[in-house]
């Protein structure tokens, strides 16, 4: 990054330290609108005719052109959805940023496959803690899933020895099923 390049990213977060938050006028009075700006076009608008009130939209407030989008590091921020993706990035100007759709396990396989090219991630602060962390998750979730695996089976195994009682006794169920049918004939509508 050029000299000039960290000077105008200073000059950036200065103008934007002091930029007023825009809202809209009588934001305040009604519900139903929201906090986004929109210009004054009243006749009588003591807004538009500059006559208190807020502060009104004006280029001063805007960030030099040659680094208007750059991120804070000074590197132009790319969406990555996938591996492939990262290979089209230029590392000493650009740095990624993975898309907020991207699972967790493909998110794992961009940032190793970044790590490994030295390609700046710019939504993660640590990425290779992330990556531990979330690789720490996973083992945990796996053995989780094999214990309830495990408790499944033994059930399963106890229901079949139930169903062989069960067979034992179906000379009584059909006995049950004859008095069901009599008491349901017997019955008075």
């Amino acid at each position: 990054m050029t000299k000039n390049k960290k000077k105008l990213l200073e000059l950036r977060k200065k103008i934007k330290s002091k930029k007023p938050d825009f809202v809209r006028q009588d934001v305040n009075k009604l519900s139903r609108l929201k906090t986004k700006w929109r210009k004054p076009k009243g006749y009588h608008s003591k807004l538009k005719l500059k006559k208190g009130g807020q502060k009104l939209v004006s280029p001063g407030y805007g960030s030099p052109k040659e680094v208007k989008g750059l991120h804070k590091s000074g590197l132009r921020p790319v969406r990555v959805f996938n591996l492939d993706d990262l290979d089209s990035i230029d590392k000493k100007t650009e740095g990624i940023v993975i898309g907020s759709s991207v699972g967790t396990k493909k998110r794992i396989a961009v940032i190793k496959k970044a790590l490994e090219k030295k390609i700046e991630i710019l939504n993660i602060k640590e990425p290779e803690k992330y990556v531990s962390e979330k690789e720490k998750e996973f083992t945990k979730r796996k053995k989780q899933k094999e214990k309830e695996e495990k408790k499944k089976q033994k059930e399963s195994k106890e229901v079949k020895k139930e169903s062989i009682e069960d067979k034992l006794t179906d000379e009584e169920k059909k006995k049950m099923g004859k008095k069901e049918i009599d008491r349901l004939l017997t019955k008075k509508f």
